[in-house]
């Protein structure tokens, strides 16, 4: 099954310091969904709105399969940071890149193995995720930093490895933790 959006021109507005004001790109996602509804695979090629379509996939099929509400916020959290890693760092340029998740439901446990071609991570090992510091006034707390802490808090085990030009990163989550 292959989930498609019509192709138009979008605008997206930057307001990152040192982004370019106005960014155009053509919105031609599909995410192509195969497999059982226990163990599935979607790829998409690497764009913001091809994440968001995958997210609500995701959270779609692990509802359908009776997966708690508090696991699935789990999961669509650190899928988009990790998710979001890949458009924004592991394929920075201007490319057009897919990236591959296999999803596999099983009754105690939910694992998610994603794939990408991209730049390999910093040393080739994850980061550590630590807790940037958030003291202090609101305006002065940091933008980013806070991605892989949570991938780490929200997950029960986290691996990496960079095989064959390929990034592969497995995230497991606990089906209904408490």
């Amino acid at each position: 099954m292959t989930i498609s959006l019509p192709s138009k021109r979008v605008q997206q507005v930057d307001q990152r310091p040192g982004s370019p004001a106005i960014r155009h790109f053509k919105r031609d996602i599909a995410v192509t969904l195969e497999g059982t509804p226990t163990d599935f695979t979607l790829t998409a090629t690497a764009s913001e709105l091809a994440v968001r379509d995958t997210l609500l996939a995701v959270r779609s099929r692990l509802s359908e399969r009776g997966v708690c509400e508090d696991t699935c916020g789990s999961v669509e959290l650190v899928m988009a940071e990790a998710l979001n890693n890949i458009v924004e760092h592991a394929y920075a340029t201007d490319q057009e890149r897919d990236f591959l998740l296999k999803v596999s439901i099983k009754p105690d446990r939910l694992c998610f193995h994603l794939r990408d071609g991209g730049a390999p991570l910093p040393g080739l090992c994850l980061p550590q995720g630590k807790l940037p510091d958030h003291t202090g006034p609101r305006d002065d707390l940091p933008e980013g930093g806070f991605g892989w802490f949570l991938i780490r808090d929200l997950t029960e085990r986290v691996a990496y490895e960079r095989r064959d030009g390929m990034n592969h990163l497995t995230l497991e989550f606990l089906r209904n933790a408490p």
